[in-house]
């Protein structure tokens, strides 16, 4: 028996319990805790959804080899030898996929989070890029499955953004999603660039977890600077003849947040609002994690943003996370949303960065 085999026929031993305290009075009646184990069961039941499609494709791989030395006919050997191709291909993700489930979940993996995806070096070409990673997150999003809410977004004149902001909700969200932050940087060649020559820009993603019921943030109004005025398009011209956009800044923290997307002010000061929360709960984390270490290498915002952590070279088809030293030569694909192979790694190396 493997390593993997003993760790997974653990957890799932289990699972039958798990079942069973979930449907007793004493756990319906006490909601802390039906939270704690319907989370702990979804968990469980990930796991034997993965294993159990492993473990029968594993099987399956089996008997077509077994019966390709047996059989003679001609098209159903074809038949068999596409079959193994299949498979060969499925077990090797699926073992993936299963090695990141058995990281232990963190009470936080499956809340909201906002993502703030900010242009940096490189102008407009920057500005564009903010754009295609939006897109590429919203594709993500999709597939996974998830919600994506736009909160507040800074046009460019060429269809860029210099900062785009927005929220996403589902399942696994900050698990998946933590380690995006960062800068990432992009080598390509404009579209404006008539020599042929390949420009190297730069974003910062940050991500933030939302307060939830169980995390809110109070903020005392004596504590908020509220300013209004009129909101600006891409060009710089105003767009809205009242004082609909809002900007706050938190006072204690310095921290400073905008929204000018909605025609309603209030609707933009709420806006604002969830996002102020989620950097203040942010700050929050960041000083009791900097009382507790120094090596913050997980957080966004307790060190330097401009820190590269993926690189994307268009020309070469290529995208490199140079924190695990992985590049997948399939670019095309992760900017489509196709990121499972470029984060679940980052989810197990994390992990076991913790305990070294």
């Amino acid at each position: 028996m493997t390593l993997r085999s003993k760790k997974v026929d653990a957890l799932l031993a289990r699972l039958p319990h798990v079942e069973g305290e979930l449907g007793s009075p004493e756990i319906l009646s006490d909601q802390k805790k039906y939270k704690e184990l319907s989370r702990e069961y979804k968990y469980l039941s990930s796991i034997k959804e993965v294993n159990d499609l492993l473990t029968q494709s594993e099987k399956n791989l089996s008997d077509a080899e077994e019966l390709l030395h047996l059989e003679t006919d001609p098209e159903l050997i074809s038949l068999i030898r596409e079959e193994i191709k299949t498979l060969s291909e499925l077990i090797p993700k699926k073992e993936k996929e299963l090695e990141s489930i058995l990281v232990p979940p963190d009470p936080d993996d499956d809340r909201s989070c906002i993502i703030e995806v900010r242009a940096g070096t490189g102008g407009d070409e920057a500005a564009l890029f903010v754009g295609d990673t939006v897109r590429m997150y919203r594709n993500f999003a999709s597939a996974k499955g998830w919600t994506f809410e736009e909160l507040s977004a800074a046009e460019t004149e060429r269809g860029g953004y210099k900062e785009y902001q927005f929220v996403l909700a589902g399942s696994g969200v900050y698990r998946m999603m933590k380690h995006e932050a960062g800068g990432h940087r992009v080598q390509r060649v404009p579209e404006t660039e008539t020599q042929g020559r390949v420009h190297t820009s730069a974003i910062t993603v940050a991500v933030l977890l939302e307060p939830d019921e169980d995390h809110d943030i109070y903020i005392e109004e004596k504590d908020l600077r509220i300013d209004t005025y009129r909101s600006a398009g891409a060009g710089g011209q105003h767009v809205n003849t009242t004082d609909s956009a809002v900007r706050i800044t938190h006072l204690p923290t310095g921290i400073v947040v905008t929204c000018q997307d909605e025609r309603s002010q209030i609707k933009n000061r709420e806006k604002a609002m969830r996002i102020l929360k989620a950097k203040v709960l942010d700050e929050r984390k960041r000083r009791q994690e900097e009382e507790l270490s120094r090596m913050r290498m997980e957080q966004m915002g307790t060190g330097d943003r401009s820190d590269r952590v993926r690189t994307y070279n268009f020309s070469q088809n290529r995208v490199t996370d140079h924190r695990i030293d992985l590049t997948l030569y399939q670019l095309d694909r992760v900017m489509e949303g196709h990121l499972d192979d470029l984060l679940q790694p980052l989810v197990t190396y994390f992990y076991q960065k913790k305990f070294q």
